[in-house]
């Protein structure tokens, strides 16, 4: 880098009018203050990027503090102005990184200040969105993967956590697709919750998405039988100050919240996945996530018809059968409440090869379900199941014609 040569404009003025040029052009890439000299106790630095929420450009602050990282969106003059007041009354070091110029303005113990100005290089256009990473819903360096053991104190990943973190994005990525077609209206509060959170990987991930990458209001439930996870999780949530979030010790069948807009029961045993279905549609929840685990219910039920005795003497071909027919029936239930869904294999989120998901968007209008319910009676008599746990819970609160 060179230093400016004198002008009429300070050298603090013109590095503000660069960064006020950046922000008009769409060019910024990110802003870095540091050599941080305010009041706030073990702030030591802030980084921007410019980013859009709810289709309105803003800049989006991350305070990194000792233990923490803070994120604040802003909408473009307020930011600038800010920004203003932060030099140097706050912050000694501005360094500014756009695709036409990098500057980096420092200021003496006196508040002199001085401007360096590099030389411009042919960088990636950035992103307006806030998932920069390519492929990735969410960044390494957001603080609650480090809390959790995703990442060090570096926010690099821990090379024994990378199945982990596929896990996360993965899931990140099909709740956003269901969440753009959902009838959800983003400009009020999101009501999710995660039934049988555990330590909170996705309980994490989903209000981080949620707040943070979208910036909308979420209010995110954790609900866990282990009382240590949940005394665990909301620990860790206390310490990272994310509003929102909470989790409680609960069981799915017993658990009643105010609202549900989100249902998600990832690994629920058995009939649990049913009673979270069922707690999901009596909501009238817009997304449901259920990965099904252990299929008990259904599996003694079943007469193998004769032409498939041959192919279902072998164990493990029954068993994955009874799974086929017990998780095609929650399909065609969910469908018959007015659901668009989908069944398809996703990664395993606790290293066992447990990796479907049933994915319902609730649509506009329910339609008639008459002629799924013809089909699901249908399957029923050909293998002789007198009853489907989903089913019957639908039909005791009349969200299913008895």
């Amino acid at each position: 880098m060179s230093v400016a040569s004198p002008s009429a404009a300070t050298d603090r003025e013109q590095f503000l009018a660069q960064l006020e040029t950046s922000l008009q052009q769409n060019t910024l890439v990110k802003l870095v203050l540091s050599k941080y000299r305010g009041a706030e106790v073990d702030l030591q630095r802030v980084v921007a990027r410019l980013v859009s929420v709810k289709e309105q450009p803003c800049l989006s602050f991350v305070y990194s503090y000792k233990t923490r990282d803070i994120t604040k969106n802003l909408p473009l003059a307020e930011a600038l102005a800010l920004i203003a007041e932060w030099l140097p009354a706050a912050f000694k070091n501005a360094h500014l990184l756009s695709l036409t110029a990098e500057l980096q303005l420092t200021f003496s113990k006196k508040d002199k200040p001085q401007l360096f100005v590099g030389k411009a290089v042919q960088r990636e256009a950035p992103s307006a969105e806030h998932n920069r990473e390519k492929k990735r819903f969410l960044e390494l360096t957001r603080p609650f993967l480090r809390d959790l053991g995703v990442t060090n104190a570096q926010h690099e990943l821990v090379p024994a956590m990378a199945r982990k973190w596929k896990q996360i994005n993965k899931f990140v990525e099909v709740f956003a697709h269901a969440l753009n077609s959902s009838t959800l209206d983003q400009n009020q509060p999101l009501h999710a919750v995660d039934f049988g959170s555990g330590k909170g990987y996705l309980t994490f991930a989903l209000h981080d998405y949620l707040s943070h990458s979208l910036g909308l209001d979420a209010r995110v439930r954790g609900v866990e039988l282990r009382e240590d996870m949940v005394n665990l999780c909301n620990a860790a949530a206390a310490k990272l100050e994310q509003p929102g979030l909470l989790f409680q010790h609960g069981d799915v069948r017993t658990y009643a919240p105010e609202q549900i807009d989100i249902m998600i029961a990832l690994h629920a045993c058995d009939v649990a996945t049913d009673y979270a279905l069922h707690l999901g549609i009596r909501s009238g929840a817009a997304i449901i996530m259920c990965s099904p685990c252990c299929h008990k219910q259904i599996r003694p039920q079943m007469h193998t018809p004769a032409t498939l005795k041959p192919m279902l003497q072998y164990g493990v071909h029954l068993g994955q059968e009874a799974e086929m027919v017990t998780d095609s029936l929650r399909a065609l239930l969910l469908e018959a409440c007015g659901y668009d869904t989908k069944v398809f294999e996703f990664v395993s989120l606790e290293h066992t090869n447990k990796n479907k998901m049933i994915l319902a968007v609730k649509r506009a209008e329910a339609g008639n379900p008459t002629e799924l319910l013809g089909k699901i009676q249908a399957i029923k008599d050909f293998y002789g199941i007198r009853e489907h746990c989903l089913e019957t819970l639908l039909k005791a609160d009349t969200l299913l014609p008895a």
